[in-house]
């Protein structure tokens, strides 16, 4: 724009020099003038259609920058943003991923654990495996001990059987002996003389009045009738055996010689009773027992003449042998 004016001044200037100059100069002068005019008209031309072509390009520029000013706010805001998120997501990453860690670090010791809890468990099942092929083995042991005494007791229970047999064939003997007895003594009893059944035996007992005096034991005639009676019973009956027991009160016996008290005294009436039944019958002395059991062996109150008198008594005790149960008791 300066340059264009300048130019205008010049040729302002020419103009008036030329007013001064002759025609011809003159005219040369206004052609030159006129050239330059026209020439400098389509330079302004040019130059006008240059300004509104950089005039519109600046406004296209100054377009493009605004534009490019709202882009690059908008880029930057939408950077911002973006690093905003991004740092967002980064720490949220950071967070899961420390997240992820400690639940893996949780995992492994659960897992630990787990395997920890599993070894302690398949130990506790082998214990008990253990502990029941232990229990197996003892049951094992134990049936076959059970067996064992099963077995035992079913022979036990058939020895108990045979000996029942004959216990019960022993108590029918008994019974028929008690009666046989009875019956051979019948005069006797109720006179000093009684018989009874108890524990497999049959016992005679004869009061000191039936067979001695006071002090004596040298049997009486009536005492020596009924031992006769007796001893036919006993030398019928061989599978007998014969206790003779001599009983006395506690009041002292004052003798002389081997006899010096009562227990002497049971002895001798008990071996004088054996030997009458010896000497009246066929019997094995094997089968015969003579004992004394003195005072020690009463069966009434010793503070009543009565029960004195009844404690001083003879008992013929009759059991039947036993060798047939006892040959079963043995083996």
């Amino acid at each position: 724009m300066r340059t264009l004016s300048f130019k205008i001044i010049l040729v302002i200037i020419g103009l008036g020099i030329v007013s001064c100059v002759p025609t011809k100069q003159f005219k040369t002068l206004e052609e030159e003038c006129l050239k330059e005019r026209s020439e400098l008209k389509n330079r302004m031309e040019q130059l006008e259609t240059l300004s509104n072509e950089q005039s519109a390009a600046l406004l296209k520029l100054q377009k493009a920058n605004n534009a490019l000013t709202a882009d690059t706010t908008a880029l930057g805001e939408a950077l911002r943003e973006s690093g905003a998120d991004l740092k967002k997501q980064q720490t949220t990453y950071e967070q899961m991923l420390q997240e992820h860690r400690d639940l893996l670090s949780g995992k492994n010791a659960e897992t630990s654990t787990i395997l920890e809890e599993l070894q302690q468990l398949r130990e506790d099942v082998i214990r008990r495996e253990d502990a029941v092929k232990m229990l197996e083995k003892k049951l094992s042991e134990k049936e076959s001990n059970l067996n064992a005494l099963q077995q035992a007791l079913s022979e036990k229970e058939a020895r108990l059987e045979e000996l029942q047999t004959i216990l019960d064939k022993q108590e029918e003997k008994v019974t028929a002996l008690r009666k046989t007895v009875a019956d051979a003594l019948l005069g006797f009893e109720g006179k000093g003389l009684s018989i009874e059944q108890k524990n497999g035996k049959v016992y005679v007992s004869m009061e000191e009045n039936l067979l001695f005096k006071s002090g004596s034991w040298e049997v009486a005639p009536k005492g020596i009738e009924a031992l006769k009676q007796l001893s036919g019973v006993l030398e019928q009956n061989s599978d007998i055996n014969v206790m003779i027991e001599g009983h006395t009160d506690p009041v002292p016996y004052r003798g002389s010689g081997q006899v010096k008290d009562n227990w002497d005294l049971s002895v001798m009436r008990a071996t004088s009773v054996l030997k009458i039944i010896t000497r009246n019958s066929t019997l094995d002395e094997k089968r015969l027992t003579a004992a004394g059991r003195g005072e020690y062996y009463p069966i009434a109150d010793n503070s009543l003449p009565e029960g004195r008198a009844a404690n001083r008594r003879t008992e013929i005790i009759l059991t039947p042998k036993l060798d047939e149960l006892f040959k079963i008791i043995e083996t």
